[in-house]
């Protein structure tokens, strides 16, 4: 059971208004057909907002914690993110796999202490026949909020503990955990021995960087691995690349 988050920034043009990244979807695209080829493993997929979700969040003052009572505001960002949705399945369905979306506006809440409550049932129900499901960030219902952010991170984590997943991949813009002389940390066990180099994305985010990223990778019980597009195929491949959390 994998669940495989891809980077908004990994298949966007994070710094430009809803564009699209189509080289690197369509290289993200060909490792996952390639790794479902024969005996394929259970796979669930996440992809971020990226330049389409992020930005229409931010121009509203939407973010996981500030919400909106405003349904056109709903409209936008929920509409950019199906428009999203809709470039990532078409890519994975031109290569015969069996994509099927799944958009947490419809599926998922957070409570009155903003807890989130994602049913995992559709989507089980999805994997035992076959299918692909594709989720992503989107915009959802918060109670006393209105509607709120929930970041592909955040579905990751909910999915990898409900599932019970054995690994968890993070495709990102970097080949892993950077430290502060931009090489690649193998290993992390403890958010403090990272703490002091992980800072927050430089284009527009309103979900956190990367140590929102490994803060809540260090909470699962799977091994979670970030690294870079260059690491997709080995990761679905059976490997660990990047960087390791444990």
């Amino acid at each position: 059971m994998i669940v495989l988050k891809l980077g908004g920034s990994v298949i966007t043009d994070k710094d430009r208004p809803e564009t699209l990244d189509g080289d690197s979807l369509e290289q993200a695209a060909d490792a996952v057909a390639n790794a479902l080829e024969g005996e394929p493993e259970d796979l669930v997929i996440v992809h971020g907002g990226g330049s389409f979700g992020h930005h229409n969040a931010s121009e509203h003052g939407v973010s996981t914690i500030a919400g909106t009572h405003d349904a056109a505001a709903v409209l936008e960002i929920h509409g950019a993110m199906k428009t999203l949705n809709q470039f990532v399945l078409s890519r994975l369905l031109d290569r015969d796999v069996q994509a099927v979306p799944v958009h947490p506006f419809s599926t998922a809440h957070r409570d009155d202490s903003g807890d989130l409550e994602l049913p995992t049932g559709q989507i089980e129900t999805m994997l035992g026949e076959g299918f692909v499901p594709v989720l992503h960030g989107d915009v959802i219902p918060h109670t006393g909020v209105g509607a709120t952010i929930v970041s592909g991170d955040e579905l990751v984590a909910e999915l990898a503990h409900d599932l019970e997943a054995d690994r968890i991949g993070l495709c990102s813009t970097v080949p892993g955990v950077l430290d502060a002389d931009e090489a690649v940390i193998e290993r992390i066990s403890a958010y403090e021995d990272v703490a002091a180099v992980l800072g927050a994305s430089e284009a527009t985010d309103v979900t956190g960087g990367m140590a929102a990223k490994v803060q809540a990778l260090l909470a699962l019980e799977a091994e979670a691995s970030i690294f870079g597009l260059e690491g997709l195929a080995s990761f679905l491949g059976g490997e660990s690349p990047g960087t390791t959390i444990e």
